[in-house]
């Protein structure tokens, strides 16, 4: 299956065979196997690299004396776990593993070597960022404002766009491994107010959930419920 890093950048900018090649290589540097429910980065660590996600879904997350969790991104294949990690002196939230994962680990200097003389590269790396911050921004929005049937629409739309992309969605029908306590730390809300939320967008005719695989039957609808605009993802 062709590397979903390259996918993603290819949704930004247009690759030479050089390119792709510099990048299928950043993929392959200090692969390891993470189990599903281990952090692949605690908090407090040292940050100066970051995870690629090859296989597997993540989440950056944060957590509460009292054991509450907030999840503050889920991390598809194809995502760096945290872009902005050089930047500073010590991790501030954690990076954990949602399912069993597989993730390169990248440092400064190899990304430093990847862009050099490669302009298409630093444009992509640089446009995903900015993808990046968008989701947040997006995030905060649908905890502060949405109504709990929204937000799970919209994430259910914003999970088949970035899936797609990275070649992993059949159509309409995308994996969906995540629990309900999951999407409830994701979304602010209860495990049973997602469960509630989830029938009404079932007995609505927009989505069906069968052995971890969402299938949206209807993708217009499923985005009107969500007020979900595609344009903070950085589509081309």
């Amino acid at each position: 299956m062709e590397n979903p890093f390259v996918r993603k950048m290819e949704r930004h900018v247009r690759l030479g065979p050089e390119d792709r090649a510099i990048l299928d290589g950043l993929a392959r540097l200090h692969v390891r196997h993470v189990a599903g429910r281990q952090d692949i980065e605690g908090p407090q660590a040292d940050p100066y690299h970051t995870h690629l996600i090859l296989e597997g879904w993540a989440c950056r997350y944060k957590q509460f004396p009292d054991g509450r969790r907030a999840i503050v991104a889920l991390l598809l294949p194809g995502d760096l776990c945290d872009p902005f990690a050089f930047r500073r002196a010590r991790m501030d939230h954690a990076v954990g593993a949602l399912t069993p994962v597989t993730v390169a680990r990248i440092t400064p200097d190899q990304i430093g070597d990847a862009i050099r003389g490669r302009p298409a590269i630093e444009e992509g790396l640089w446009r995903e960022t900015l993808a990046t911050t968008a989701i947040h921004r997006e995030w905060i929005a649908s905890v502060g404002r949405r109504s709990a049937i929204e937000r799970l629409a919209h994430l259910f739309c914003e999970l088949h766009l970035r899936l797609t992309w990275a070649g992993l969605a059949d159509g309409t029908t995308l994996p969906m491994p995540v629990t309900q306590p999951d999407l409830a730390d994701a979304l602010g809300q209860t495990s049973v107010h997602i469960n509630r939320t989830l029938k009404e967008l079932r007995t609505s005719g927009l989505v069906a959930l069968r052995s971890r695989r969402l299938t949206i039957r209807d993708l217009d609808g499923l985005r009107e419920r969500g007020l979900f605009d595609p344009a903070y993802l950085q589509p081309v």
